[in-house]
């Protein structure tokens, strides 16, 4: 799929595989896993509404970067968010690695450092762009 198509991209992930791995990824580093008060609920909200919308990449980028910030579990928010983005762009960087490993690399790592909060979104757009067509 193209960077600048609108799909659903989100739709295969459901609020219960985002819960999922989180559990795993604190089970990994003997973490409590446990909902928020604060930002849980509003976090599923978006996400669920979201996952059943055609967007753009951006868009679907931009989800998980809110739901991320919006702290739905205790910990591992941000690997979360940045494991379930870089898992939706993989045919990007499939089709990318093919032609310059280094270019696919380069748009993996903007994507997961936008979902963290470590890249603005004028990065994104700069690599959403790069890497389009």
């Amino acid at each position: 799929m193209e960077t600048g198509a609108t799909a659903k991209w989100l739709e295969q992930v459901t609020w219960q595989d985002v819960t999922t791995l989180n559990a795993r990824l604190c089970e990994a580093k003997g973490a409590l896993h446990k909902p928020t008060l604060d930002g849980h609920d509003s976090a599923r909200d978006l996400w669920e509404t979201s996952r059943r919308r055609e967007m753009s990449l951006e868009e679907a980028l931009v989800v998980c970067h809110r739901c991320h910030r919006l702290a739905p579990f205790c910990f591992f928010n941000g690997n979360t968010f940045v494991a379930i983005a870089r898992g939706i762009i993989t045919p990007i960087l499939e089709r990318l690695a093919a032609a310059n490993a280094l270019r696919a690399a380069a748009f993996r790592s903007v994507v997961g450092h936008y979902v963290a909060g470590t890249e603005g979104l004028d990065q994104l757009r700069a690599a959403l762009r790069d890497v389009s067509g």
